[in-house]
């Protein structure tokens, strides 16, 4: 055997080894093709009925979205229409109600006698007389003494 004959055998060796690694995997390469394939069948099986419930709910909710959005304008409406008529009312009965329970408190006050205030029977002077303009006052900022608790202050 000559040099360029063992160099013809090396080669095709060489060649057969290679056509047998890429025959190998081509054969593997196949097979994870088809793997592959039967996966993508069933995640389109399971994904077309999944996105089919998602776009129904998804108009659900718009539907819903749609209701809520009237009911929250006519909300407003009503809102706005009670608020008008609450003002038409402050304004037409407010003014002349406080002027009646004013005057009202003012006869009240002019009937009672010997200066007692109707409402709780007390003397509005205080002990030595005096009348109630001419009586000293504590003033505490931020709080309220009752008129009972002054009384047993002074004494």
């Amino acid at each position: 055997m000559t040099g360029g004959e063992v160099a013809g055998i090396l080669v095709a060796v060489f060649w057969a080894i290679l056509v047998s690694f890429l025959a190998v995997v081509l054969v593997r390469l196949a097979q994870t093709l088809r793997a592959t394939t039967r996966l993508m069948a069933e995640v389109t099986e399971q994904a077309v009925p999944l996105l089919a419930d998602a776009s129904a709910t998804v108009r659900s909710a718009q539907t819903q979205l749609d209701r809520v959005e009237a009911i929250a304008s006519d909300v407003q409406e009503v809102t706005s229409n009670a608020s008008a008529l609450s003002g038409t009312v402050a304004s037409t009965f407010g003014g002349p109600l406080v002027k009646v329970a004013a005057f009202g408190y003012g006869v009240r006050r002019a009937m009672s006698r010997d200066g007692r205030d109707s409402r709780d029977g007390r003397d509005s002077r205080d002990r030595d007389g005096t009348p109630p303009a001419q009586v000293r006052r504590r003033i505490v900022v931020g709080r309220t003494v009752p008129a009972a608790r002054r009384r047993k202050q002074k004494d």
